[in-house]
């Protein structure tokens, strides 16, 4: 038995876990000036939110098609895979999932147990690179998916916007309260738990920060965690000043959010991605 592990480049997985344990990443689409791009294939994340203010219309995004998704299904078959979980950003999210399900039904090489992640960026990634490492140890899909489902359980990815002029121009707030948000420095803080995305209202940048410290503070220990953020280094160095003292003395991993969410909530959007330490 060989389970093979498919996912989509919202995962946020760096290139190196992802070349260690064969994890097959099917990029999403971005459709930008007249363009449409590859997900980390035909644009750097650094390439896009250096444009992204540009950009006009907003960018818009997009899940491949069918035979995308069986052709990476077919293509493990074809080097040894006899099952096949298919891990994806959160169906309340993203389309991703319903087209997966579809050709995971259409492929007769090979079964394929398609996955909700209920997360995103890294919330996933961990759960994706959770999922390959438990395959290379020799467990089985049953154990696998449940060794998962106990750990969604204890993911958390939150992060504070600089802006909400990216999330007024992709239509998910009107330009009114957009333009009041900015007059009052709002700072929207987006939070993402058991596939429930919710969020909250900070004034200015300093008070998101704080509110921050005080999500990390509630959900350590960790497991695992790291920074997630569009492009906003100068942003990481001021959360970092804020919460240094929760966080792991090792290196912490930081990743560029996928251009695919960062096309909504815009550059400067900085937060972190979390497992909680198991209790008991």
């Amino acid at each position: 038995m060989t389970i093979g592990i498919v996912t989509d480049s919202t995962c946020d997985l760096p290139q190196e876990t992802i070349d260690k344990y064969n994890i097959r990443v099917i990029p999403m689409y971005i459709h930008a000036a007249g363009e449409s791009y590859r997900d980390g294939v035909d644009l750097t994340r650094q390439e896009f939110y250096t444009q992204l203010p540009g950009f006009d219309p907003a960018p818009t995004t997009a899940a491949p098609g069918l035979d995308v998704f069986r052709e990476s299904y077919e293509s493990l078959a074809r080097e040894g895979a006899t099952e096949i979980l298919s891990i994806h950003i959160s169906k309340s999210l993203s389309a991703v999932l319903d087209v997966a399900h579809l050709s995971a039904k259409e492929s007769t090489t090979v079964p394929v147990s398609v996955i909700d992640s209920r997360q995103l960026s890294l919330g996933t990634g961990f759960l994706v690179e959770e999922a390959a490492k438990a395959a290379t140890e020799g467990k089985t899909k049953a154990e696998i998916i449940e060794q998962l489902e106990e750990q969604i359980s204890r993911t958390h990815v939150f992060a504070a916007l600089d802006t909400m002029e990216f999330l007024r121009r992709s239509g998910r707030v009107s330009g009114l309260v957009a333009g009041f948000g900015s007059l009052l420095q709002i700072k929207p803080l987006l939070k993402m738990f058991e596939g429930e995305p919710t969020s909250e209202r900070v004034r200015t940048s300093n008070g998101a920060y704080k509110r921050i410290y005080e999500l990390l503070k509630e959900r350590a220990p960790f497991e695992r965690i790291a920074l997630v953020h569009t492009h906003a280094h100068e942003q990481v160095d001021s959360v970092l000043e804020y919460v240094q003292d929760l966080l792991p003395m090792s290196s912490l991993p930081s990743v560029d959010i996928t251009p695919v969410i960062g096309a909504h909530i815009g550059p400067g959007a900085v937060g972190f991605a979390c497992v909680s330490a198991k209790t008991g």
